[in-house]
């Protein structure tokens, strides 16, 4: 049993070792970040009506296309090409003015040299990715960033470990910049990226989760309290719109909450002589409909105190309510 136990214990501390050793590569690889990888985010951002190519080989293709798909939806064309079938026409994807992005750790990958003068000829301009600023590919680039790690995680010290880890974080490092400087936020985000959960929580406005028509609950000022109850216990909004006609799409000139009739209630004595604008919350908060919903859900969440409910308006007439629940699956 104790050989066993120290079995496990020696593994763990190779698991640990491995993150070790590639957090500190990833150390060294920021402190070589120099104006060269400025110089690329601005050639990148120069781009008019071209593109960023990323080439790769192994396991730099896989890392390779991962960068372009980061790339391309975070507002950079971009695609990627393996190198050894640019070698056989996928160089005809690669137009004059796109930037070519080489990736290969040793710099010397004889699909990437094999490929290096047809690129020249198309007119691309070339920058590589590499860990030998000596090589062919650096020697033949417009721009090298290095990407060089002094130590692989892998025990054999063949398999790349520490260097494809430094190459995507630097992929990822050049996304950033370029979002930052292009402003690109949540909403141009959703134009790349419309599909799954995510695309739902970015795309989806006021309008299509708010609940209107006979769902609406909605009465004028001089209400009696009883309708005004009994409005709230058949539509289930947990409040009740007030407008100046009584009705939908009139203009929005209070709200009463389920709190606000318990609150009312302190009150037995007057409770049943209450109208509705006497117990209504006037020129309540109120969120427009063509309003993101993610939007909706701040404006109810990021207050002292929290709301439940809020009237969807137009030009300030009621057409609509939404509720904290029809938003929760945004968060």
């Amino acid at each position: 049993m104790e050989i066993n136990l120290d079995i496990n214990i020696v593994e763990e501390e190779k698991k640990k070792k491995t993150f070790d050793i590639e957090i500190k590569e990833l150390e060294k690889i920021k402190k070589k970040i120099d104006s060269k990888f400025e110089e690329m985010v601005n050639n990148i951002l120069e781009l008019k009506n071209n593109k960023v190519v990323i080439t790769g080989i192994g396991k730099s293709g896989h890392i390779g296309a991962k960068i372009a798909a980061t790339l391309s939806s975070t507002g950079t064309s971009s695609i990627f090409i393996n190198s050894a079938e640019a070698l056989h026409g996928d160089l005809g994807m690669i137009s004059n003015g796109d930037i070519v992005i080489a990736i290969s750790n040793s710099g010397n990958s004889d699909e990437i040299l094999s490929i290096l003068n047809p690129i020249r000829k198309i007119g691309a301009k070339l920058i590589a990715f590499t860990g030998n600023e000596k090589s062919t590919l650096a020697k033949n680039s417009d721009i090298v960033i290095n990407i060089g790690v002094e130590k692989e995680a892998c025990p054999l010290g063949t398999a790349p470990m520490s260097s494809t880890t430094a190459t995507l974080v630097m992929g990822d490092a050049l996304a950033v910049a370029l979002m930052k400087k292009r402003n690109f936020t949540e909403n141009d985000f959703a134009k790349y990226h419309p599909g799954g959960s995510l695309g739902k929580r970015l795309l989806l406005t006021v309008r299509d989760l708010m609940h209107s028509g006979d769902e609406l609950p909605v009465l004028s000022k001089e209400e009696i309290i009883e309708n005004i109850l009994l409005v709230l216990t058949k539509k289930k909004m947990g409040a009740v719109c007030i407008s100046d006609t009584g009705n939908e799409n009139g203009k929005l000139i209070g709200i009463i909450t389920e709190g606000d009739i318990r609150r009312a209630l302190h009150h037995k004595e007057k409770f049943f002589t209450y109208r509705a604008k006497d117990i209504m919350i006037e020129n309540p908060t109120s969120v427009q409909v063509e309003s993101m919903a993610l939007d909706a859900l701040h404006l109810m969440e990021n207050r002292e105190s929290q709301i439940n409910v809020l009237p969807v308006v137009k030009d300030n007439n009621i057409v609509g309510i939404i509720r904290i629940h029809d938003l929760v699956g945004l968060r």
